[in-house]
C-alpha cells in the first residue's frame, strides 16, 4: 500500500514485465501508474495524482476526496439499539461511540 496526499494505492508486481503496477483504490476515478523500482513507483504515483488534480483545476471540477469523513451505515435494528445503549452508557453520542469503536478496531 502506498499513500500520497490522502490517496491510497494498491501495488502489484508483474513478474513477466518486471515492473510494478499501482492503482489508486479510494476514488471512483481511475488513476494508475507503474515503475521498475520502488523509487520510480513512488515518483509516478505522486505524478499521477498531481496530473489528476491539475485536470480537475483545468475543468473547474472539485477533486474527489479520498475520504469525506461521512459514512453511511446500515445495521439490523437490534444492532442499532444495542449500539445506542452502549453509547448512552458511556455518555457519548452514537456517532462518537461508533467512531471510537472503529478507531479501536483499526488502531487508527
Amino acid at each position: 500500500m502506498m499513500h500520497y496526499k490522502g490517496y491510497d494505492a494498491e501495488i502489484e508486481y508483474d513478474a513477466d514485465a518486471k515492473r510494478f503496477h499501482g492503482e489508486v483504490i479510494n476514488t471512483r476515478v481511475v488513476i494508475t501508474f507503474h515503475g521498475a523500482s520502488v523509487k520510480e513507483l513512488e515518483r509516478e504515483f505522486a505524478k499521477s495524482v498531481e496530473v489528476y488534480l491539475e485536470w480537475c483545476v483545468e475543468r473547474g471540477k472539485r477533486p474527489e476526496k479520498p475520504y469525506s469523513g461521512h459514512l453511511t451505515l446500515r445495521v439490523p435494528p437490534a444492532v442499532h439499539r444495542a449500539a445506542a445503549i452502549a453509547a448512552a452508557r458511556e455518555h457519548k453520542s452514537l456517532n462518537s461511540w461508533i467512531a471510537d469503536q472503529i478507531g479501536h478496531a483499526t488502531a487508527a
